[in-house]
């Protein structure tokens, strides 16, 4: 098992799919649920975020709503981080429920010595599938505390380790690895 804890992030509005996302099925189970499955095998610790923890109650781990609320993705990190006992903290979001084992033991093993391990795939970075370190709380908090709600603008204040396309294809081979689900239409092609 992994020394870090995995944080799922399930509080989005979902706007787009006009509902909530992490229970949409994908195959004989809810994103969620799969997500969980895979993660649980991972690590020892898991914890969802979460607006509505009443949604979440039958998962056998930690539900949190956000502390600062209406604060999108970078909110979830950062309550994530602040209620987590360990110092690394790999981040999901529950509507990108493709998860590599592989890939996620070597982010880990990069860790050391970075605030953010981050993949870079077709030069997008994926900063809802990295690890963080307890040590982005003050510079998240500095974010949020100017409304500055941009995921990736954290990278710049924090030391990051930057997993490039050549390292994440050693262990993922096709594109919609980093493809979350956001509209009925990327359900009907992730599910084909």
């Amino acid at each position: 098992m992994n020394p870090a804890t995995g944080i799922i992030l399930a509080g989005g509005k979902s706007t787009r799919m006009k509902t909530d996302k992490a229970f949409l099925k994908l195959g004989p189970k809810t994103m969620i649920e799969e997500l969980v499955s895979k993660l649980e095998k991972k690590f020892s610790k898991l914890m969802i975020i979460a607006n509505d923890k009443e949604r979440y109650s039958r998962f056998d781990m930690q539900v949190i709503e956000d502390i600062i609320p209406d604060k999108g993705p970078l909110g979830g990190i950062y309550t994530g981080l602040v209620k987590s006992d360990s110092f690394y903290n790999f981040i999901f979001s529950c509507d990108a429920p493709f998860v590599n084992p592989d890939l996620i033991d070597y982010m880990i093993s990069k860790a050391k010595d970075f605030d953010i391990v981050v993949p870079k795939w077709q030069d997008r970075f994926e900063p809802l599938h990295a690890i963080y370190s307890k040590d982005c709380i003050e510079a998240i908090e500095s974010q949020l505390g100017k409304n500055e709600l941009k995921v990736t603008n954290c990278l710049q204040y924090v030391k990051v380790r930057v997993i490039n396309e050549k390292e994440i294809s050693r262990f993922v081979s096709s594109q919609p690895f980093f493809a979350n689900i956001n509209t009925p239409q990327d359900l009907y092609m992730l599910s084909q």
